[in-house]
C-alpha cells in the first residue's frame, strides 16, 4: 500500500492505539511501515501511536541494526476507568489471531508476549 491508507468513515469497535499494539504483538519486528499498512493507518500516525505507548509504560524497544524490536508489557492495566484492572495481555488476546489463523506481516518473525 503506497501513500494515505484509504480513508474509513463511521464508528469502529478498536481504537488505532489496539490495532497499532496488537500487530507489534503479532511480529515485534516490524517496521513502522508494515504496522502502519496493516493497520491502514500513515506511519505518522503509528510513530505517534508508539510514541505514546512507550511514554506510558505499554511498549518499549530494542535497537537492532537498522531496525527496532518491540516489547509490550504485558501486565500492564489498561488505563480506562471501565477497563479498571483488565491487562493489555486480556486485551491482546481478543485481537492477536490465533497461529494457524494469521496472516502475518511481511518478514515476521513469532515472538510470543512475556
Amino acid at each position: 500500500m503506497d501513500g494515505v491508507p484509504e480513508s474509513h468513515t463511521g464508528w469502529t469497535f478498536v481504537t488505532n492505539h489496539a490495532r497499532v499494539l496488537a500487530a507489534i504483538a503479532d511480529n515485534p519486528s516490524a517496521r513502522i511501515r508494515d504496522i502502519a499498512a496493516h493497520c491502514r493507518l500513515t506511519e505518522r500516525a503509528v510513530q505517534k501511536i508508539i510514541s505514546d505507548l512507550e511514554q506510558d509504560g505499554y511498549l518499549s524497544h530494542v535497537r537492532e541494526g537498522r531496525s527496532n524490536t518491540y516489547r509490550i508489557d504485558p501486565g500492564k492495566v489498561l488505563r480506562h476507568p471501565a477497563e479498571a484492572g483488565l491487562t493489555v495481555a486480556a486485551l491482546l488476546s481478543l485481537l492477536v489471531q490465533d497461529e494457524e489463523d494469521r496472516s502475518p506481516l511481511p518478514d515476521s518473525r513469532r515472538r510470543t508476549l512475556a
